[in-house]
């Protein structure tokens, strides 16, 4: 890190009068054996497709449909190492294969390449390049599909329902998955959870080993939103023994262990396995709440320093500017505020907008802060972030009233917020 001391609110220690009450859900023995970090059956077989194409393509390096596999392996290479590198190769590779490629051909790698600069959260990039591959020769219905997409990532919400009422299929895994994500975003979620066990159904009765991945992590994530805490674990689980070396569900699962159960310690030694195989700088910040909810504010400190580090020379663009505005809003607010513009300019949605006015408040501008939660935040998102930004900005103002509504909205997401959080949300 670059001079910057880290005070991130999550040093805010809790008392012990304050502690959630803790429910035991998970069992070590049910989750242990996919702790073992030599079992990687998913990298293993992405290396050898690496190898497979990468030596096709040196034998005929014009090769398209070579060129578009080796950028879909390296994206799962991407998926399953966090290593950055995987995913910019990928983006090289599908500009090579469009530039190559005859214009009735051209539509399968644009859309490749979209999804890679929304994974890359370069949204505007996606959405433009999906127009104008609509506009030309291409399947339209895919294409709309990722349409819906990028309008979602961008809070263009009008024009995301226009695509996905025009999509509507029940029948279909994809627009029962988006239909999904849409209800969420409308805080209908028993509904989002509906269609996402539609969703389920629908890959467990074709046997789609990659699908029922998907169906089950995200149902879980859905189930946890809820608090529906058992069946989200039982689905993690499902996950894990499809993909034993699935990373982002073992987070998941230390996620549990902490937040549900308060045992710190364990989620420890869930991340410490996980972060063997997969490097993205998250899990830093993970680390570092379980540190201070231990009460360790060096240790706490040092991760999110090494979550800095890792951003800055990691080539992640603008993937963590959320938390690097999180991260700096008290140490170095002028900087939490730059980001934070920057931020708004790319991606257009309340929660974005909660986090402008985090940078607002911290620089003194109480009523710049409330004018951009009214305008850009209440009533139009229910993530708990946003609306605890939300709750700062009001209290500043003085709108106690306000504060107290979404305390109480707040005091029910406990789950989702963690120990930490929660102690935070009491102080309101």
């Amino acid at each position: 890190m670059k001079g910057y001391i880290i005070l991130l609110g999550l040093l805010l220690l809790i008392g012990c009068e304050s502690k959630p009450k803790y429910e035991k859900i998970t069992k070590v023995e049910d989750y242990d054996v996919f702790l073992n970090t030599k079992n990687t059956p998913t990298l293993d077989e992405t290396l050898l497709q690496q190898r497979y194409w990468s030596n096709r393509l040196d034998k005929d390096t014009t090769g398209i449909g070579d060129i578009g596999q080796l950028a879909n392996v390296y994206e799962q290479l991407f998926a399953e190492t966090g290593n950055m590198q995987h995913l910019l190769a990928a983006e090289t590779l599908y500009k090579k294969a469009i530039a190559l490629s005859a214009d009735n051909f051209r539509d399968g790698f644009e859309r490749g390449l979209a999804k890679n600069y929304i994974s890359q959260h370069r949204f505007k990039e996606a959405n433009d390049l999906l127009q104008k591959s609509f506009e030309g020769p291409s399947q339209k219905r895919p294409t709309q599909l990722m349409l819906f997409d990028s309008a979602m990532e961008l809070g263009d919400y009008d024009r995301a329902y226009e695509y996905l009422s025009a999509l509507k299929d029940m029948s279909d895994y994809n627009y029962l998955i988006r239909l999904s994500k849409w209800s969420d975003h409308s805080g209908d979620l028993d509904s989002a959870i509906k269609y996402m066990e539609m969703a389920k159904d629908k890959a467990e009765s074709h046997e789609s080993k990659p699908l029922k991945i998907w169906s089950y992590s995200n149902l879980a994530d859905f189930y946890g939103h809820a608090a529906r805490i058992k069946e989200s674990y039982a689905h993690y689980l499902k996950t894990l023994e499809l993909q034993p070396d699935n990373s982002y569900v073992k987070r998941k699962i230390a996620w549990i262990v902490y937040a549900a159960e308060g045992n710190s310690k364990e989620s420890h030694r869930i991340l410490d396995s996980v972060m063997k195989n997969h490097q993205l700088p998250d899990y830093h910040l993970l680390k570092a709440e379980l540190y201070a909810f231990e009460g360790n504010t060096a240790a706490s400190k040092n991760a999110e320093e090494q979550f800095v580090n890792a951003v800055e020379a990691g080539q992640y663009g603008g993937m963590y500017n959320t938390y690097l505005i999180e991260l700096y809003a008290e140490a170095a607010p002028k900087k939490a505020l730059e980001i934070a513009e920057k931020e708004v300019a790319n991606r257009n949605t309340p929660l974005i907008h909660s986090y402008l006015a985090l940078a607002q408040l911290q620089n003194g501008q109480d009523a710049e802060a409330l004018k951009t939660i009214e305008n850009g935040v209440e009533g139009k998102t229910f993530e708990p972030v946003a609306l605890y930004h939300s709750a700062l900005v009001y209290k500043a103002n003085g709108n106690s009233k306000k504060v107290k509504e979404l305390k109480a909205e707040l005091e029910e997401a406990s789950f989702e917020l963690g120990p930490v959080m929660t102690g935070k949300v009491k102080e309101l």
